[in-house]
């Protein structure tokens, strides 16, 4: 895991910076610069400190845009400048480091590690594929519920990506087609993009951590990684199987089967890492760390503790299932990135600012809100237009869901049925900056933009559909509603 976070940086970084002038980043560096200075100088008829406060948010939110800075880097910058500018109490400004949100991405790096040395995704892999067939129809298939599988084992779509690809590419390499190939671009492309999408189902990508976070913090209620899976599950079965038919649809394949090499694709999935004493104590201590997510709600521990305790149960003396230098070598940027945004947000809350956003931007929406059939579309199609102005997920629901939290608490609406509909609506994409999972799989070569425009507008549309049959028909039965 702490290799992969590293190669996937100096991935995304490649691909963010790939072809941007220095002429295209002075204007945007200069657009920064500027929207803050304005906001910062205009007569508005607010509190200096909350003027401020909007005005470094601003600056913050259009370098996560633009990406005119490493995204932690920028956060960090941010944090400075609330700070020296007395914009709000160090124990605010920086409250992002010390909640559960920042420290689950430890945990998964811990969880990640454990998986990735002991061999288990593999292992999965060659289960899945053994018994669902040999032709591509039913690789395909395999690899989405490989996908699906590791979600509950490795919170983190960008690490699911990167110990998937080498899955992925020797599927590709057994079928002899080249990178451009309908199979290439099926089987990466639906790989890449379900990594991202399942990240919303359950509580393990950091947008969903940062969401549960704003939903308990601001909401001020209670969110259990075993209701939000139920609550979502019935749209990870449909994204699986319509995922699936919609692949073969726009990609069909060049080779049909490999029943006539069963034994070289044997071989491929056989387990790389014999099975020792090492890789059984990691299986327990993974099986432990999903049976208590899974139990949440009997004894109340949350999703970042069971995460952080199981990892550092890893590093104990006689357990030796990790060490320090696997601590040591991972990529702790994630880690800043959701402080720097979380720190935002409370820098906000803490000012007025949220407020303020509240009574401007969602003042007139209380009358839509009132009704299930008319929030789901509102909600959903809004938050998937925002998104295309925010980079990174976790700067989209930061910014955005303390201001629904702060709205639906003072309307009298749920915050948990807002928070999980706006949240899961920002699953459906078009584009790759919108997704650190697709940008890692997009760096891979396999698949191009046009390719994932196709596949992304049938799987939003998919989507929506999907929520709104859960919202409209299935959450019922749970006795989940927008009003409490």
């Amino acid at each position: 895991m702490a290799a992969i976070d590293t190669d996937v940086g100096e991935a995304k970084a490649a691909t963010a910076s790939h072809g941007r002038s220095a002429s295209l980043r002075l204007a945007q560096t200069i657009l920064v610069l500027g929207v803050g200075a304005a906001i910062w100088l205009a007569p508005l008829s607010v509190p200096a400190n909350t003027k401020a406060a909007l005005a470094i948010s601003a600056m913050l939110i259009l370098a996560w845009m633009t990406e005119v800075m490493e995204y932690a880097s920028a956060g960090l910058v941010g944090l400075f400048l609330f700070w020296i500018f007395g914009i709000a109490k160090p124990e605010v400004v920086f409250s992002g480091f010390v909640n559960d949100a920042s420290w689950f991405y430890i945990g998964a790096v811990f969880l990640g590690t454990m998986a990735t040395k002991t061999g288990l995704p593999q292992r999965i892999a060659g289960f899945v594929v053994n018994r669902v067939g040999l032709t591509y129809s039913r690789l395909l298939l395999g690899l989405i519920i490989i996908t699906f599988l590791l979600t509950f084992i490795v919170p983190s779509g960008v690490a699911r990506v990167v110990i998937m690809a080498p899955i992925c590419i020797g599927i590709i390499d057994l079928f002899g087609v080249e990178r451009g190939s309908n199979i290439g671009r099926g089987i990466f492309l639906l790989m890449t993009y379900t990594a991202a999408i399942f990240d919303k189902m359950i509580i393990a990508g950091t947008g969903a951590i940062t969401a549960r976070n704003v939903i308990e913090r601001i909401g001020a209620v209670d969110v259990t990684y075993s209701f939000w899976l139920l609550a979502f599950f019935p749209c990870a079965i449909v994204t699986i199987f319509v995922g699936w038919r919609l692949t073969l649809w726009l990609f069909p394949p060049e080779i049909e089967s490999l029943e006539s090499r069963r034994k070289e694709v044997q071989a491929h999935f056989a387990a790389v890492i014999p099975w020792s004493p090492m890789a059984t104590k990691a299986s327990v201590l993974v099986l432990l760390a999903l049976g208590l997510w899974l139990t949440d709600w009997a004894h109340g521990i949350s999703a970042a503790k069971v995460a952080f305790g199981v990892g550092l149960i890893a590093l104990l003396p006689f357990v030796d299932v990790l060490d320090a230098s696997d601590f040591r070598k991972a990529n702790l940027l994630p880690y800043f990135f959701v402080a720097a945004a979380l720190g935002m947000s409370e820098v906000l809350r803490e000012t007025g600012g949220l407020k303020l956003l509240t009574d401007t931007f969602l003042g007139s929406m209380e009358p839509v809100l009132s009704s299930e059939a008319v929030a789901v579309p509102v909600l959903y199609w809004t938050a998937f237009i925002y998104h295309f102005f925010t980079a990174s997920e976790i700067s989209m629901l930061a910014t955005s869901l303390p201001i629904l939290m702060e709205f639906s608490k003072t309307h009298g609406l749920d915050p948990l049925w807002i928070g999980m509909v706006w949240t899961f609506a920002a699953g459906g994409k078009l584009f790759a900056y919108q997704s650190a999972p697709l940008i890692v799989g997009y760096a891979y070569g396999y698949f191009r933009h046009t390719d994932m425009l196709k596949l992304g507008a049938l799987l939003t549309l998919v989507e929506f559909v999907a929520l709104a049959f859960c919202v409209l028909l299935y959450w019922p039965l749970l006795g989940f509603g927008i009003t409490p």
